[in-house]
């Protein structure tokens, strides 16, 4: 059970609701507040004060008055005018996800709603109810307009969901459920789809994900080091104290902790002056991705227990700026930059390791050369996927295009940013899993015994892929490394072998 109070919601909540079901409660103090808030704001709305969304249009429409008799109409037009998003549905984990935190949110007790909008949010969750929402149509500022409006939408009734594995209407599943549909009070509708929700959403899933990616890439190069015979006079921590960045000692310290007790680098050493940047500097390019995706965290963590709504109630209505993604716009560019960077470190490893000049191994790692091409063409695919993360590296924040008739003039395309992200995720898992792929197979030429953690890892590969003694297709061996980085199995098993990798 996730329990939300606006206040102390965390990444890990986030993806155990979304990706993983868990129940979410509502605390019943920060909802008193919400009751409260909404009393203020009739009260404003009484005394004929002047609110923008609730008396009066919208962007650039702002100066139109809207009698008191049509506030409700103003609320259900916006919802439905709004819901105007384009192309293929979000996976339903991102829809979750931007629910809750819309929830939690609202449940700061600043937006004007009534408990009853935030209670339907948490029970569609907990139903198993999720909106189709189109994966196009958010600038980032005001928010996730477009997107949210989809929710909010589902909840009046009058948009299809998600629910049991079926398509339906979601008054039809309301129905199944027991749960009343939302009819818009005054407010309630810009304070549903005026927010960062889904680009937060996205945020903290590709955080999560880039979390579990790195831990599984510092096994990954600890494999490639032996694989290529390595010295790890590099990682020792008084060279690395030298240059006292925290995320470098802490992946040099990992790559020793994983190798100890490896006959192969035992060997190597005194032997080799040297190794290649790709494996000497992996301390020098992790730790900065370390360093990195704790930073972002920092933010998004902050922005997920934020008011990201307009206007705000306070002792009266104020206009602001609070919805403009320019944080988690930042910080998903950046996130993009740095994942990019443990997709290209790693296929040079690849590359050295299928290439017999660099590796002294038979080419492409190919136990009948020529005959058999062995592990030539992952290097292909791993050169492609990295190739494509350098196109969506480039940050999509330095972009803004003006939208409402330049009222809205500045955008963060902070959307365009974390969708870039979890692309980039996804195409440096596969690498990293080609990386697995190639590595062990390296290491069934080397004759000595390998470290405690990289024998783990190494065993927990072979359980799932044999060994390639001939020529076979490569690509469900790919997908099957991959789901194992994606399910954390090959993390556990040598963490169960040398402890905690890193701290994250």
């Amino acid at each position: 059970m996730v329990k939300i109070d606006g206040k102390n919601l965390k990444i890990d909540d986030v993806v155990n609701v979304s990706r993983f079901y868990k129940r979410v409660e509502i605390d019943s103090k920060s909802i008193e507040h919400v009751k409260e808030n909404r009393i203020k704001l009739e009260n404003l709305i009484e005394n004929g004060e002047r609110i923008y969304g609730v008396n009066t249009g919208f962007g650039d429409l702002l100066n139109f008055s809207i009698d008191r008799e049509k506030a409700k109409d103003l609320q259900r037009n916006l919802i439905r005018s709004h819901s105007s998003g384009a192309m293929e549905y979000f996976d339903e984990e991102i829809v979750r996800g931007a629910m809750l935190i819309r929830a939690n949110t609202l449940l700061k007790g600043y937006s004007g709603v009534r408990p009853e909008v935030i209670e339907l949010l948490v029970s569609m969750l907990n139903s198993g109810i999720t909106p189709l929402v189109p994966s196009r149509g958010s600038v980032g500022a005001s928010g996730d307009l477009a997107p949210l409006a989809h929710i909010a939408l589902a909840m009046m009734g009058e948009w299809n969901v998600s629910y049991k594995g079926k398509i339906l209407n979601s008054n039809d599943a309301f129905k199944i459920e027991g749960l009343e549909r939302l009819d818009p009070a005054e407010k309630e509708g810009v304070a549903l789809i005026n927010g960062t929700s889904f680009m937060a959403s996205i945020s903290s899933l590709a955080i999560y994900d880039s979390i579990n990616l790195l831990k599984n890439s510092i096994i990954a190069s600890a494999l490639s080091l032996e694989a290529l015979s390595g010295t790890d006079d590099a990682f020792k921590e008084e060279i690395l104290s030298l240059r006292p960045h925290p995320g470098q000692i802490n992946v040099g310290r990992s790559i020793i902790k994983i190798v100890d007790g490896s006959e192969i680098i035992g060997n190597s050493r005194g032997k080799k002056v040297q190794d290649a940047y790709s494996l000497r500097c992996i301390p020098q390019v992790l730790g900065p991705v370390y360093e990195t995706i704790m930073f972002v965290k920092g933010i998004v963590e902050r922005e997920i227990n934020s008011v990201t709504d307009n206007p705000i109630v306070l002792e009266r209505s104020y206009s602001g700026g609070n919805f403009h993604g320019e944080y988690l716009a930042f910080s998903m560019d950046f996130l993009g930059i740095a994942v990019s960077e443990i997709a290209d470190i790693a296929e040079r490893r690849i590359a050295r390791m299928v290439d017999a000049k660099l590796s002294g191994l038979p080419p492409f790692l190919s136990k009948d050369p020529g005959l058999s091409s062995g592990m030539m063409i992952p290097q292909y695919t791993a050169a492609s996927l990295v190739s494509e993360n350098k196109v969506l590296s480039h940050p999509a924040s330095v972009d803004s295009i003006p939208t409402s008739a330049n009222q809205e003039d500045h955008v963060s395309m902070g959307m365009i940013s974390s969708i870039k992200a979890r692309r980039i995720i996804d195409n440096t898992t596969y690498v990293v899993a080609i990386e697995f792929l190639v590595s062990s197979q390296a290491l069934e030429f080397r004759k000595f015994n390998m470290g405690r953690g990289t024998s783990a890892a190494y065993a927990t590969i072979r359980k799932n892929i044999r060994p390639l003694d001939n020529d076979r297709p490569l690509h469900l061996d790919i997908e099957k490394l991959t789901g194992m980085i994606k399910s954390g199995e090959i993390i556990k098993n040598v963490e169960n072998s040398v402890g905690k990798i890193i701290d994250l």
